[in-house]
């Protein structure tokens, strides 16, 4: 039980970090553009944008840091210049991950180890 909370740790820490690691390659070769949110789903936001050197690009994994965005909106992106397919809500970063991902932790560990213990505690018996 305390491994598989262990290994959901990583992996929510893991996120964390591929999200800051995401953010720091954009910033090493950004590109800005005015994209057209094209389509929203529970696991993706396509937008539509011209790179800077004119060409239509609608990246097939969506957009990262997508909250609050709807068909048909034009939003303000930044992506990486190197790979288009990098995109994300200008202004937004990887600090907006910290919130859900570390509260999913708190709420695990919240309910994990008073679990354990109570197992523990009854095997005793």
């Amino acid at each position: 039980m305390l491994i598989t909370g262990l290994l959901l740790s990583v992996m929510g820490l893991s996120i964390i970090g591929a999200c800051f690691i995401n953010d720091r390659t954009i910033v090493e070769s950004r590109g800005q553009a005015v994209a057209e949110v094209v389509d929203t789903s529970l696991t993706r936001t396509v937008v539509r944008f011209n790179t800077e050197d004119g060409r239509v690009y609608i990246p097939p994994n969506g957009v990262i840091y997508p909250t609050d965005l709807q068909a048909g909106q034009l939003v303000r992106v930044e992506y990486d210049s190197r790979n288009p397919d990098l995109v994300r809500v200008a202004g937004r970063t990887a600090v907006i991950s910290l919130l859900p991902v570390l509260s999913a932790l708190a709420v695990l560990w919240a309910v994990l180890l008073p679990t354990y213990w109570l197992l523990r505690r009854s095997d005793r018996d």
